[in-house]
């Protein structure tokens, strides 16, 4: 039963029991925990936050306790949460959608067969802060390129794709399919396979800063089809069908990723989030960081077929330690799902009505595995 939120967290917060959270005695929290002990692991910032109870040095002393604690098994993390946290349910409605980390073919060196680049982060591409921000500057543009001159805007997709970047060797790697390049755009990540028999995996490494426009909301306003027809898989197929028709349409997305090639991660680990950690399929979200912080759990519930459960719905405890030029909002989620085709159809078919709990630490004493007072 839900109950008002208490002092010192935001109007749309509701105390709920744990025992309210449908599908939260059927999920292996365990997992989310162990999700969540990269973070602890590899000494990554929580970062600041203004939910009470949810600060570095809490979190931090957190990890503590799991350090020194048995929680191997789902029982005992279930109980880990039911005593340490408090589960606020964000009043407002969700929407999730889903991720992958797409697995292609791709080469190091052009031929004719590989002709689509995936660029290098260009020199001088900084992101634009309140303190480095020119007067002029164009309010939707996150990003800009730094000359001697000061701060330039970078060109956009549709003039990149025109050779606007082509004198500057920023060519990182080549792909046959320009539909693929795209999906790994707006993915962020990729692993390749490659034409000597090795394998490489590129990340996001910056952006022209123009604002992100989803290509199939475009195709559903001009009738070319509903909302359910341009899931991934149906806009992949729309692309592939119209090919006289897809440069066009993807330069309307104005927004451009560059890459890097990321070598601190094993070939079995997911790729490498905003939060500077691995992913982990099924437990990791990517969330909007102005609303809340990496590291947080999430308990979601959501409307899709739970891949990994026969005949139960999504509702599972995630942890937030990603984002997305499209993931806007204090209840916009995007759920990673993956590598390779499976897990893209299975992110494909995520564009669901959510609803999200925060799972908000008690203080912890640190040094201790109290709670306190």
């Amino acid at each position: 039963m839900a109950t008002p939120q208490s002092p010192g967290l935001p109007d749309h917060f509701e105390k709920v029991d744990f025992r309210d959270l449908a599908g939260w005695e059927d999920d292996d929290q365990h997992t989310a925990l162990a999700a969540f002990q990269r973070f602890c692991s590899n000494s990554v910032s929580f970062g600041a936050t203004g939910l009470p109870g949810h600060n570095p040095a809490n979190l931090s002393a957190l990890c503590d306790v799991v350090a020194g604690s048995d929680m191997a098994t789902p029982a005992g993390a279930r109980q880990f949460f039911e005593t340490r946290f408090t589960a606020y349910r964000i009043t407002e409605p969700g929407f999730v959608t889903g991720y992958f980390e797409p697995e292609v073919t791709a080469s190091r060196i052009r031929t004719d067969d590989f002709s689509v680049p995936l660029h290098r982060k260009p020199d001088g591409l900084e992101a634009v802060t309140a303190e480095n921000r020119p007067a002029d500057w164009p309010p939707d543009l996150s990003h800009g390129r730094r000359t001697d001159q000061g701060f330039s805007e970078m060109p956009d997709r549709a003039s990149i794709m025109a050779g606007a970047l082509d004198t500057e060797n920023l060519e990182l790697v080549w792909l046959a399919d320009p539909v693929d390049a795209y999906f790994i755009h707006v993915q962020g990540s990729a692993r390749l396979r490659l034409t000597d028999g090795s394998v490489m995996r590129v990340g996001y490494a910056g952006k022209t800063g123009h604002p992100y426009t989803g290509i199939g909301k475009l195709l559903v306003a001009r009738g070319e089809g509903t909302p359910e027809d341009f899931t991934m898989a149906g806009l992949r197929s729309w692309l592939t069908r119209n090919p006289e028709r897809r440069d066009a349409l993807f330069g309307e997305n104005r927004s451009y990723i560059f890459f890097r090639e990321v070598l601190e991660t094993g070939p079995d680990d997911g790729p490498v989030g905003a939060a500077g950690l691995p992913l982990v399929a099924g437990r990791s979200l990517a969330i909007d960081p102005a609303h809340l912080p990496y590291g947080a759990f999430v308990f979601v519930e959501a409307g899709f077929k739970d891949p990994d459960k026969d005949g139960r719905t999504f509702a599972r405890l995630m942890i937030a330690d990603d984002t997305g030029s499209a993931i806007r909002g204090r209840v916009r989620g995007d759920i990673f799902a993956g590598s390779g085709d499976i897990a893209g159809r299975i992110a494909g078919d995520i564009r669901h009505r959510a609803t999200f709990t925060i799972l908000v630490p008690d203080p912890v004493r640190p040094g201790t595995d109290a709670v306190t007072d």
